[in-house]
């Protein structure tokens, strides 16, 4: 409550959790019940975080007409009340996450899982750091034709990529600047911004943290709080995979290193390449790549960006300081040593990509595996084998993944079947324009 008596003009709370799609659900309540939802929390539907991406219920789900569509029990996160910079009347956002009536987490809720794969690393002795690489696209969908918007400084159009431009940074500097602000009063630890490698294209780092939760939820509001800032500035901020059929896709790469508890690096051999547990977790990795892509890659648009020679990996590998890998190993001092995984796209959700990376490297940790050697040069001519080609053959891979059986409940491993395999029938009907439309504003 402290943020909330700090702020007596906030008139109205909005509750929400994270489907498994990342799209936040939830509701709008009076300021004046903030108490009622500390205490006692809300309720709404099992099902409602199993919804597909237009927002309707899974056919044959059981959450819905099975067992009579039955309330979970939403309670608030560590994080608390926090502001929602991009709307025009005071407001409190309070992240929430679902509980079943005796206080056991939900299974099928996505940050649940994730805490359970946390769990597993503070059994092992082991805490993660965590950082997250977003990169977005800025639109103008105001018209028939995605365009790069106009500068709100200069009114003119970037007619080019432009990498690591400051002019393109600076062409949009009141955004960026309004954007810094509200990450600053959410509590995200934005970091670095570049001008990435596409049109209208942008990168904003996040910085490293020993709370994999935390980092999740960063991602997760982030990508909120852009769209929404972006509107306010007459464009799209849009974290789709792959926009634009000629310019590279946007990523969310992942950065991690293990803590032992004396919080020692456990990556760290004092040399370049790393320690055996390092190898360990590439291992558990890219055993798990392609039963894991379906988290990375989760929707049709996904596998438009995950094609060679654009940026994006496609082979299951890894390798130093090589950035057409699917896992990378930065050039770092010893004491940073550190994973980089590159495969997920922007449209993921944070909860289920973190929860499938620290799991996978888990995994490869607990049964000491060993990976295939690291290559050099280019990926793309290694003969590498290759992550699932089509949405349907990374549904059916994840459906049946070892790996991923180890990393997540049962439960939500079917419920997000089921939702994957309902968005692939119906994608079928739908218009390109109708897919854009679709994915632009909501992943």
């Amino acid at each position: 409550m402290n943020w909330l008596s700090e702020h007596p003009e906030v008139r109205t709370i909005r509750v929400a959790a994270a489907d498994l799609n990342g799209v936040p659900r939830g509701k709008r309540v009076p300021a004046r019940f903030a108490e009622k939802l500390l205490s006692e929390g809300t309720k709404f539907p099992y099902s409602v975080l199993n919804m597909d991406i237009w927002g309707e219920d899974i056919e044959d789900s059981p959450l819905v007409f099975e067992t009579g569509d039955p309330d979970g029990l939403l309670m608030p996160t560590e994080r608390g009340f926090m502001p929602m910079p991009w709307l025009e009347a005071p407001s409190a956002l309070l992240p929430i996450w679902m509980f079943h009536s005796d206080g056991r987490p939900y299974e099928g809720d996505p940050r649940q899982a994730l805490a359970r794969v946390v769990d597993r690393y503070k059994a092992a002795g082991l805490t993660p750091v965590v950082a997250t690489e977003m990169e977005f696209f800025v639109i103008d969908d105001s018209g028939k034709t995605l365009r790069v918007p106009p500068s709100p400084r200069s009114g003119k159009r970037r007619t080019g990529a432009e990498t690591l431009s400051l002019r393109a940074l600076d062409a949009f500097d009141q955004f960026f600047t309004r954007l810094y602000d509200a990450c600053e009063a959410m509590d995200i630890p934005a970091d670095t911004a570049i001008s990435e490698a596409a049109l209208g294209q942008f990168e904003i780092n996040m910085m490293h943290q020993a709370d994999p939760l935390k980092a999740a939820d960063d991602a997760w509001l982030f990508k909120i709080l852009t769209k929404g800032i972006a509107r306010e500035f007459g464009f799209a901020a849009s974290f789709m995979a792959k926009p634009y059929d000629v310019w590279s896709g946007s990523g969310l790469h992942m950065h991690f290193s293990l803590l032992d508890a004396d919080g020692r690096n456990v990556f760290d051999d004092g040399g370049p390449k790393g320690s055996d547990t390092l190898r360990h977790a590439v291992a558990g990795l890219l055993r798990a790549m392609p039963g894991s892509t379906l988290i990375f890659a989760p929707h049709e648009n996904s596998y438009d960006r995950l094609v060679p020679n654009a940026h994006a990996p496609t082979g299951i590998g890894w390798a130093y300081e090589n950035r057409t890998a699917a896992i990378r190993i930065p050039a770092s001092g010893p004491k940073a040593r550190r994973i980089e995984h590159r495969v997920a796209g922007g449209d993921v959700n944070p909860y289920l990509m973190i929860a499938a990376i620290l799991g996978a490297a888990l995994n490869g940790i607990e049964d000491r595996a060993e990976p295939i050697p690291p290559f050099e040069g280019n990926a793309y001519d290694k003969g590498l084998s290759q992550l699932p080609g089509t949405w349907s053959e990374a549904i059916e891979a994840f459906s049946t993944c070892p790996d991923i059986k180890r990393i997540f409940p049962q439960h939500l491993i079917d419920n997000f079947v089921m939702t994957k395999r309902q968005e692939l029938h119906y994608m079928a009907e739908l218009t390109d324009e109708e897919t854009i439309e679709l994915y632009l504003d909501t992943v």
